[in-house]
């Protein structure tokens, strides 16, 4: 298909730097019946669902992927986006022209000067689009540590943030913000962003309605905030996710899925994941392994009947799996309404619930 039927213009006054507060007042386009727009708020999300709904969580959590360091002069800011091994990762460098495979790259801080750093990494190997491979010079079981002293979280491109050289690293808080308050497993570069607007007081309402909750996990990476640069979609390549789903996991979206109940997948990394461990008969099976599935309009959905995500960008990856799910001229229409009555676009802005019409 063509990329450009999936562009639509944004104000960028729409697009959040900051999530609501409370995480659960954010607004929520209600599209669950597949043909009426409805406003309304995610503390409603409880009276849209109903008994034995299954709700389908991805519980990784973000790392802080991001750092800023120094080679001489070059200053240059890395963003972690696939693990190697233990040591090793893919990165995208903005000023990566100023390095080359050899050197040493110093982290620092607002208060962690280049000169005083305990914390750096060598050149690997420049792999064009690709990024830049990495291997950082301390210990495995120290590279956690490493990262939450020097690192912060790695928001998408769109949301700005000062470097630390300008003192004010901690205006925003991010490494709360940016985290499911059911984050588990750490892996992620990027956060499931559908899942922020939860809070203790929703989950509260959705256990009392009936409402199951069942968790999975996707590592999701940096490239999903990758542009599409090619004319049509099938030339776009998609960068590889690890992903699991246990068995018991398994075992509960199946039987729900006999007994007529649905399945409601909270954001496009839980989807993504659900298809590809579906097989064509719908029947779901235990994962553990890098999935690369890129859906565009005409795929027939195995698993979910609805999903929870946020507004997406023009010509990205998301928007085209959501008008995979929905269609395109009703998620246009959508668009338009949302940016009508000024919701809030991208990581941190609101959210929305979808009916799947494009099912096996």
């Amino acid at each position: 298909m063509q990329v450009e039927i999936f562009d639509f213009d944004l104000d960028r006054s729409l697009i959040a730097d900051k999530p609501a507060n409370p995480r659960d007042t954010s607004r929520l386009l209600d599209l669950s019946d597949g043909e009426h727009i409805k406003d309304r708020h995610f503390y409603d999300l409880p009276d849209i669902l109903q008994a034995g709904d299954v709700l389908v969580f991805n519980d990784t959590k973000v790392i802080p992927a991001r750092l800023y360091g120094s080679h001489g002069e070059a200053k240059v800011e890395v963003t972690l986006y696939h693990p190697i091994d233990g040591l090793s990762w893919m990165s995208f460098i903005k000023n990566a022209k100023r390095l080359h495979e050899g050197d040493t790259v110093y982290f620092y801080t607002d208060t962690i000067t280049p000169e005083d750093s305990d914390f750096s990494a060598q050149v690997i190997s420049k792999q064009g689009e690709e990024g830049v491979e990495l291997r950082f010079n301390c210990k495995a079981d120290d590279l956690g540590h490493m990262l939450e002293k020097y690192g912060s979280m790695p928001l998408p491109p769109y949301i700005k943030r000062e470097k630390p050289t300008q003192g004010l690293w901690n205006k925003y808080n991010d490494k709360e913000d940016y985290q499911t308050i059911y984050a588990k497993h750490e892996g992620a570069v990027a956060a499931p962003t559908a899942g922020l607007h939860f809070t203790d007081r929703v989950f509260k309402a959705l256990e009392e309605k009936g409402v199951e909750k069942v968790f999975l996990t996707l590592h999701v990476g940096a490239g999903t905030f990758l542009p599409v640069k090619t004319a049509d979609t099938k030339d776009h390549h998609m960068h590889a996710e690890y992903g699991i789903i246990s068995k018991e996991s398994c075992d509960k979206i199946n039987q729900a899925k006999k007994e007529g109940r649905r399945i409601i997948a909270v954001g496009t990394t839980s989807l993504r994941l659900l298809e590809s461990a579906a097989d064509d008969k719908g029947i779901l099976h235990p994962f553990a392994g890098e999935t690369d599935i890129f859906i565009t309009p005409g795929y027939k959905f195995k698993i979910i009947d609805m999903i929870i995500t946020n507004f997406h960008l023009p010509k990205s990856t998301l928007f085209m799996l959501i008008c995979a799910i929905a269609g395109i001229d009703k998620m246009k229409e959508a668009y338009q309404h949302a940016m009508k009555e000024k919701y809030r676009f991208y990581s941190y802005g609101d959210s929305s619930i979808l009916k799947c019409v494009n099912k096996i």
